[in-house]
């Protein structure tokens, strides 16, 4: 999916997105990568979430994501689209916190966000961003070469 009409040109192929319109593209998508590091180990998981206000939230079960971000919370999630012409891409870094507030899980539990496989995941995590990146691409050949 390609936001604001046009790609950016062939003279230049890879664009910034204003951190406002950022927030556009990932409520544009259902999935993304949940990064993590701990102990000194990257793991990616891919998963489906919403978006509440400027963060995302997600559902997950007691196991290795939950694990991971108990060890480190600080996490990159990272969510993609693209067309025959061009793409984008949106990364959020920041930390990712277990929702445990009363308030803040009645109003989880309202949320469109359902498993996406028969698995009870009753954790809901937020992600609170400290920084909101994104680019886009312009598809096109390689330049020829000026030799």
């Amino acid at each position: 999916m390609v936001h604001n009409g046009a790609m950016a040109d062939i003279d230049n192929p890879i664009t910034s997105i204003e951190e406002d319109s950022c927030w556009g593209y990932l409520a544009s998508q259902q999935v993304g990568r949940l990064v993590t590091c701990a102990e000194g180990h990257p793991e990616v998981f891919p998963v489906n979430f919403v978006l509440d206000g400027e963060s995302v939230v997600f559902r997950t079960a007691e196991g290795s994501k939950l694990g991971y971000l108990t060890l480190n919370n600080n996490v990159a999630f990272e969510v993609d689209g693209w067309t025959v012409d061009g793409g984008w891409s949106v990364v959020v870094k920041g930390s990712a916190e277990k929702i445990t507030r009363s308030d803040e899980l009645a109003r989880a539990y309202k949320m469109p966000l359902l498993p996406w496989v028969p698995t009870s995941k009753p954790i809901y995590v937020r992600i609170m961003g400290d920084t909101v990146t994104g680019r886009q691409f312009y598809f096109g050949p390689e330049p020829k070469s000026k030799e």
